[in-house]
């Protein structure tokens, strides 16, 4: 008889997603502007900021403890998009 499901368990209370990783270093670093993505398009990352700042990822809560930006640069001739975040404390 195969088994499809494997039960071991509820899953870990903290999961170490990419996201949990990168809210992690920037509140090591408070107030220090990171790039945190470059996504394709720069709707995207606005997109991304805006989730950021919204704390729409558990990773980024309480919405307001950290700021982020989407800026397009153009550097050597190549041109990207970037979000820019950085942790700036629990506001009151």
């Amino acid at each position: 008889m195969s088994h499809d499901v494997e039960f071991v368990g509820p899953p870990p209370k903290q999961r170490n997603t990419k996201h949990a990783r990168i809210a992690r270093e920037l509140r090591a670093h408070p107030k220090v502007w990171g790039v945190v993505r470059k996504p394709d398009t720069l709707p995207r990352a606005a997109s991304a900021a805006q989730a950021i700042r919204d704390a729409r990822l558990p990773a980024y809560a309480p919405a307001g403890s950290f700021e982020a930006v989407a800026r397009t640069v153009t550097e050597g001739g190549r041109t990207e998009h970037r979000v820019y975040a950085r942790y700036v404390g629990e506001q009151p």
